[in-house]
């Protein structure tokens, strides 16, 4: 596969030349962050492929998903493919505000991010999606390290998702345990499946997960702009975080501002990238699933989806 890749980025190189001669992008390789989920890592090495293809050299670096809208306003990195409503949005915000960092467009993708559950959990607890049926049902989910409260499965630490807050803002009688990746959840649902326990865990959509695992997404009180913030949005007037997050999120492109006169024919292209849910969760399946190397998954993916990628290239392919 190696060697595939190698070809095709020369092949597409070449193709593209013609049309992306006239951009005198620097040759500095842009950065891009890479982080602890496989669709934004295969999306990383996908787009920084493309760049490549067009003579454009591309350096990736190992970013915390939270501190890189710091880095990317800073010129540290260059740009951000998934920028998350629920999860990074107040990030992007604070950074915004700050100056040095620009929205480079939405993908076509809608996000949402919360509390899930696979199909037979409902089995044992019929009251969901709703969220108050997690209280009537929480023998169900009981396990040796939650004590008299329900298990719920959080993702790592460092997505900042607040779920603890929420427990205690909707007085739950559950414990947040949060796993340690991406990887750990999905094992999680795989070994409740043997015996169908109920499990509750943090999942998203786009993902390739809810093509395994039919489920929902419990729901809470609906999302409101500022139950985050202000303790008097929401049900409970004296906490925030007292509501679900959006049930249709954005997903979003960073760049530094410096980014389109340094590289204009690479910013142009950022612009135009555009995923949608299936196309991102292919990505994470050929990973996840499929166990191919991410820069593998980029190159097999490319070569499947000239049709969807090539007219995202400056000056058109």
């Amino acid at each position: 596969m190696k060697t595939q890749f190698k070809l095709f980025t020369l092949a597409a190189g070449l193709s593209l030349s013609a049309t992306t001669a006239f951009a005198e992008d620097s040759s500095d390789p842009i950065v891009i962050p890479t982080h602890n989920w496989s669709s934004q890592i295969v999306m990383s090495h996908v787009v920084g492929q493309i760049f490549e293809s067009m003579g454009t050299n591309v350096e990736y670096v190992s970013t915390d998903s939270q501190a890189v809208y710091e880095s990317v306003r800073l010129g540290d990195v260059t740009l951000e493919l998934e920028v998350w409503e629920g999860a990074f949005g107040n990030s992007f915000r604070a950074a915004q505000e700050k100056g040095g960092i620009v929205d480079a467009g939405d993908h076509d993708a809608i996000t949402r991010e919360d509390w899930w559950y696979p199909s037979w959990t409902k089995d044992a607890c019929p009251g969901l999606p709703d969220w108050e049926a997690l209280n009537a049902c929480k023998a169900e989910f009981v396990t040796p390290e939650t004590g008299d409260n329900g298990r719920f499965l959080g993702g790592p630490v460092d997505w900042l998702k607040h779920d603890a807050e929420r427990v205690e803002a909707l007085d739950m009688d559950f414990t947040v345990v949060n796993a340690g990746s991406a990887s750990a959840l999905w094992a999680e649902v795989a070994a409740a499946e043997k015996t169908k326990r109920p499990v509750v865990i943090f999942n998203w959509t786009p993902n390739f997960v809810e093509a395994l695992y039919p489920g929902e997404f419990v729901e809470f009180p609906k999302w409101e702009e500022g139950c985050d913030t202000d303790p008097s949005v929401g049900p409970n007037p004296d906490a925030t975080y007292d509501c679900g997050n959006p049930a249709n999120g954005y997903l979003k492109k960073a760049a530094w501002e410096g980014m389109e006169e340094k590289w204009p024919a690479a910013y142009k292209t950022l612009t135009e990238v555009s995923f949608t849910n299936p196309q991102i969760a292919e990505m994470a399946k050929l990973v996840d699933i499929d166990e191919m190397e991410p820069e593998e998954a980029a190159a097999a993916w490319l070569e499947s989806n000239e049709d969807v990628w090539k007219p995202w290239v400056a000056g058109g392919a």
